[in-house]
């Protein structure tokens, strides 16, 4: 399990540099100001859960926890919905995509508790 969650999370990180490269070459002229800040959020909230994934690929050899797990699924599930509806947003120009991106917000926000009890009882 802690292989894959490395592997996603090296994945994330790629692509989240690839996303802020494309936001910043590619979109500064096409979008407005507040959609290029909105998909810049997102890649910057995916890049930190990249880091956490990798966080909890290193941990879970020491301390397999299920609790840790669950923190890994969670940073995936909440960058998925949190940073995706923001570029969806972004490149759509549809406001709706706003309501869902707090949705992902608790799932990071759950993730790093799990990621703290999963510690603590490891």
């Amino acid at each position: 399990m802690g292989k894959m969650f490395a592997i996603a999370g090296s994945l994330s990180a790629f692509l989240a540099v690839a996303a802020g490269a494309f936001g910043a070459h590619a979109l500064r002229v096409r979008l407005s100001t507040d959609l290029l800040a909105a998909f810049e959020t997102g890649a910057r909230y995916q890049l930190y859960h990249a880091l956490g994934l990798l966080a909890v690929a290193l941990v879970l050899g020491r301390w397999p926890h299920p609790m840790i797990r669950a923190a890994g699924w969670l940073f995936l599930a909440g960058t998925v919905v949190f940073s995706g509806s923001l570029y969806l947003l972004s490149l759509t120009g549809a406001r709706w995509w706003g309501a869902v991106t707090p949705l992902g917000g608790v799932l990071l926000l759950l993730g790093w508790l799990a990621l703290a009890v999963g510690l603590y009882k490891g």
